[in-house]
């Protein structure tokens, strides 16, 4: 049986547009959840932050087990206050992505 999206892993690419002056401030938040509660949750496989040389964006690479996973994060309250937290800071639209090609660097 072929696998889905719900059952393998998936990438999210999130990217924020900030002022420059809260870029900082943004990643921090980031950062925080990031070790703080999203590498708690099932299915959390990594995180990578990238903020932008001219201030603007900040960039956040997430690999999850599966959609479910990363699903399941809408329902933990800790997840919602950091989220909220961004959206004072930043506009920001994330995407869920699938692998469909990897070569190494």
């Amino acid at each position: 049986m072929p696998q889905t999206t719900a059952d393998h892993e998936v990438t999210v690419i999130n990217v924020f547009t900030v002022e420059p002056d809260n870029q900082q401030m943004l990643v921090e938040l980031l950062v925080q959840a990031a070790q703080q509660i999203m590498s708690k949750q099932p299915g959390y496989k990594s995180a990578r932050i990238h903020r932008s040389l001219d201030g603007a964006k900040v960039a956040v690479h997430a690999q999850w087990r599966s959609r479910k996973d990363f699903e399941g994060l809408a329902g933990n309250p800790e997840a919602a206050v950091h989220m909220r937290r961004a959206r004072d800071l930043a506009t920001f639209e994330p995407v869920l992505y699938e692998v469909v090609f990897s070569h190494p660097g």
